[in-house]
């Protein structure tokens, strides 16, 4: 009995998971994420740059490792900043962040998140804000996407920092 329901559902996944409704839909779910390292080395009050490169949990289900096809108004609609190593590492160390994403070659990139105002107390996680005037639909039909934090040191870090990007994507069917 429940093998019915469930082989029906399989089915409508491959069916549905050509059409723009289902990649856009897949595609504002999953947020792309990245790590990024500030060593220990970083001075304070000198401008300094991160790379990684950003991954989906939806490019798992795809040969090439993207099915952006059908999907196309692609923006940022949410990013997030936080300490994984150590956990509480205050952000507020940070004088100023912004972030770039690009084709893995660095080339097209385009500014997604920023926060030049950051609070010395901020804690170990924040919210940054989205620059949402450039579409984003080249970049997330690559197979891989890369990340560039531009960043300014407050104060000095004893050990490396590992911060994770949080970039929340918002996606429309193709016409």
């Amino acid at each position: 009995m429940t093998q019915k329901p469930l082989s029906v559902l399989i089915a409508l996944l491959f069916v549905f998971s050509g059409c723009g409704m289902f990649e856009s839909v897949v595609k504002s779910t999953f947020p792309y994420t990245t790590s990024l390292t500030i060593p220990a080395s970083s001075e304070p009050g000198k401008q300094y740059t991160a790379i990684n490169m950003a991954t989906s949990y939806d490019q798992n289900f795809t040969k090439d490792g993207n099915n952006a096809n059908h999907i196309g108004e692609v923006m940022v609609v949410s990013a997030k900043l936080r300490s994984i190593d150590p956990a509480g590492f205050n952000i507020g160390n940070l004088e100023y962040v912004k972030f770039y994403m690009s084709k893995h070659d660095g080339s097209d990139e385009i500014l997604v998140a920023s926060r030049t105002d950051i609070t010395k107390g901020v804690g170990n996680s924040m919210v940054l804000d989205i620059d949402n005037s450039n579409f984003l639909d080249q970049l997330v039909r690559q197979p891989d996407v890369r990340i560039r934090m531009v960043y300014k040191l407050r104060n000095t870090v004893e050990t490396d920092v590992t911060l994770k990007l949080l970039l929340g994507l918002s996606a429309y069917p193709k016409d």
